[in-house]
């Protein structure tokens, strides 16, 4: 029997999967696509994620399972060709979140201490964290827990700290007028703008995987869904508004890969920089030991229900196969994708489950006692927002659009060519 856990223990995992490594990654991307406009777009992005996790809300009540989105996608469709597609995109999505993080970690961490003074300086330490994490969670499972734990209150604090100081800091600052609407972009690129940056938003969904252990689930898992999403868009606007209102957008764009440090330094000088690049550290570190553990443990779930080759169920060094392919394909995909890229990819991914997460919301809303029109609602929305972005995206990140469709679309070509094998072995 496993411990259960109570309300803050399932807000942690909320907070904690959500404020990772994905403010710090794409802050930056988010000022120098909505300009002054970057509070609306986080608003949007984080919209979406509490309309998605009405559907959540119900199929985990419904549905308590380790798989979590696995399962729900599963019992929406059946064991399909279309869900398998579905299961492998999320794994994969997996792989693009741990990109993400790594190449935070790797633009952050050479402003403490530079080894080659280069651009190399992004690939030794982005690389170095991802053989790091993986050493770790080899070693043991109930540290990666431990370090979890600690980082949330840690990197918690140095962000309310910053925000303290921050609103403090603009009093009078000049760049507050960069806030004025005069300086935002297009109502459709702010909208594209927040849904680049949705990656940051994705991590409230580790809650489904809790949702077997969860305390008074009737009562705790809406409030641990709603009560983390709520708080997290509250922060990561107050974030966009501080920093927009700290620096000029110059020098938001040039610092754009490790901003929110850059944004400490108008009231806090060298030590506010040093601070916020060790609170990224932290987090990001925290967020690539998380997503490792949940990336292997997301494609057992994807094999045990015959979606991917029985051989991903097996064990090395009393792990999953999976966390070493999550770690090799992690530190491809690192040194080889541009942040945008990264990004577009991840959200792309993320917008897509999350459409059909809310279509099973829809499809068994009987069972599960939803309001139809919610789920309805929140799953036009995911695929209005992942149009809008694929067709903005195109025109500027041509790259990333055609990484992302073509992960897609290789993700249901392995089920296809997986199932058919499947179907000639037996027959």
């Amino acid at each position: 029997m496993s411990e259960k856990i109570g309300l803050r223990e399932a807000m942690s995992i909320g907070i904690g999967g959500m404020v990772g490594g994905g403010i710090f990654a794409v802050l930056g991307l988010a000022v120098s696509l909505s300009k002054g406009g970057t509070p609306l777009a986080f608003l949007f992005a984080g919209g979406i994620a509490l309309i998605t996790s009405y559907s959540y809300v119900k199929l985990s009540k419904t549905y308590p399972d380790r798989g979590g989105t696995v399962k729900f996608i599963n019992q929406g469709f059946g064991q399909t060709i279309f869900s398998g597609g579905i299961n492998n995109l999320l794994w994969i999505s997996y792989i693009i979140m741990l990109s993400l993080y790594a190449s935070a970690f790797g633009s952050y961490a050479p402003n403490l201490f530079a080894i080659t003074g280069g651009q190399l300086d992004f690939h030794i330490y982005a690389s170095g964290i991802i053989i790091l994490a993986s050493a770790i969670n080899y070693y043991s499972i109930k540290v990666v827990g431990v370090i979890e734990s600690y980082a949330v209150i840690i990197k918690l604090v140095i962000l309310i700290g910053f925000i303290g100081v921050g609103i403090y800091g603009l009093m009078g600052n000049p760049n507050l007028e960069q806030l004025a609407p005069s300086n935002w972009e297009a109502p459709l690129q702010l909208l594209t703008g927040g849904m680049v940056i949705f990656v940051a938003y994705e991590g409230f969904e580790l809650i489904a995987n809790a949702a077997p252990d969860i305390k008074d689930p009737e009562k705790n898992i809406p409030r641990a869904y709603y009560s983390s999403i709520i708080f997290v868009i509250c922060l990561y606007i107050i974030i966009a508004v501080v920093t927009v209102g700290s620096l000029p957008f110059k020098e938001i764009a040039t610092a754009q890969d490790y901003v929110l440090a850059e944004a400490a330094k108008p009231m806090l000088g060298k030590v506010g920089f040093t601070i916020i690049t060790i609170a990224a550290l932290i987090s990001t570190f925290s967020a690539i030991n998380a997503s490792l553990y949940g990336g292997s443990r997301v494609s057992y779930e994807i094999a045990e229900d015959d979606e991917l080759p029985s051989e991903f169920t097996y064990q090395l060094w009393n792990q999953p196969i999976g966390l070493l392919i999550t770690a090799i394909l992690t530190l491809t995909l690192t040194n080889t994708l541009e942040l945008e890229s990264i990004s577009t990819a991840g959200s792309v991914g993320f917008l897509l489950i999350f459409a059909m997460v809310n279509f099973v919301g829809f499809k068994l809303a009987a069972e599960t006692g939803s309001t139809k029109w919610i789920p309805l609602a929140g799953g036009v929305l995911c695929c209005i927002a992942l149009l809008a972005l694929l067709q903005q995206q195109f025109s500027s990140n041509e790259m990333g659009v055609i990484v992302a469709v073509g992960i897609i679309l290789f993700c249901f070509l392995i089920e296809a060519i997986y199932k058919k094998m499947e179907r000639n072995k037996k027959g």
